[in-house]
């Protein structure tokens, strides 16, 4: 059985990956005001920093609807026995339930499956996807395999700023004035399909990145050391040195990749958002 690897554009894979694993995207469209992008594409997180700085408002996202699914998924199926579709959480967007929608059109050749995650959270269950294709496995040994790890993914960022949080309604105004106040730089993880707040670091953003992952790695310890992610919006030279002497310090993880949000952390997040993300269930026997 020939089987493709598909996602939408949240899944933050360099291109070099994508192209590498063969992995099909569809793009996620972003208003910038009257302007219209396609997320991976036409739009750059600096261009949505510019877009924000200068309005004073956050860009819209739209969800794929469900016939721009079928036709994305006929596409496909014109060279290949089946696919499975990885969405970013139903929690973030209805894209998922439109491309459940579409899939019914397609009987046992598409499965959608829910990452309950997004950026390189859903990127790593999306490579682990690749690795089973490439070994032979069916559509149905694929999708339950990844199910199996899903709730293993450790995505958490730390952020500079609350200004973006604070324009989506993600946090008060009290909050917000605190946080600017005292200089706080929370860290946000991705629990059950959802974003919430976990610590509070306060100084440099340097200083902070590394005391993030190290604490990370300390309080999720036990990864699974293939592959990590250090995923950002942007960052300065001072926080990549940190991030990456902390990885270093850990010496466990064979292959570190790096990349840049898309529009969605971007959006959600702003600035100086950093995350390190990766499988945590090392300790686990799996039988695939």
């Amino acid at each position: 059985m020939k089987v493709a690897i598909c996602s939408d554009s949240s899944l933050d894979l360099s291109k070099e990956l994508i192209e590498k694993n063969n992995i099909f995207v569809i793009p996620f469209g972003i208003s910038l005001g009257d302007d219209q992008y396609l997320d991976g594409k036409d739009v750059t997180p600096e261009k949505i920093f510019d877009f924000v700085d200068k309005n004073k408002m956050l860009p819209k996202t739209s969800a794929i609807n469900s016939e721009t699914y079928k036709c994305f998924f006929e596409g496909i199926l014109k060279s290949y026995d089946a696919l499975i579709f990885f969405s970013i959480s139903s929690e973030f967007s209805s894209s998922f339930n439109n491309a459940v929608i579409a899939s019914n059109d397609f009987k046992d050749k598409v499965k959608v499956f829910d990452s309950r995650n997004l950026s390189a959270g859903v990127g790593m269950q999306v490579l682990f996807a690749c690795q089973l294709r490439d070994k032979g496995y069916d559509l149905d040994k694929i999708f339950d395999a990844v199910m199996v790890r899903r709730n293993y993914v450790q995505t958490s960022f730390v952020i500079e700023k609350l200004d973006y949080l604070y324009k989506g309604g993600r946090c008060n105004s009290l909050q917000f004035l605190g946080a600017n106040l005292l200089k706080i730089r929370p860290s946000i993880i991705v629990k059950n399909g959802k974003m919430g707040m976990h610590k509070k670091y306060r100084g440099n953003m340097a200083d902070v990145v590394y005391k993030y992952i190290k604490d990370t790695l300390a309080e999720f310890n036990t990864p699974d050391h293939s592959f990590c992610f250090i995923t950002y919006s942007s960052a300065t030279d001072e926080m990549l040195k940190a991030a990456n002497k902390a990885v270093e310090e850990y010496g466990k993880f064979k292959t570190v990749y790096h990349t840049t949000a898309g529009s969605t952390v971007t959006s959600h997040c702003g600035k100086n958002t950093l995350g390190i993300l990766y499988y945590n269930d090392g300790n686990e026997k799996y039988d695939f």
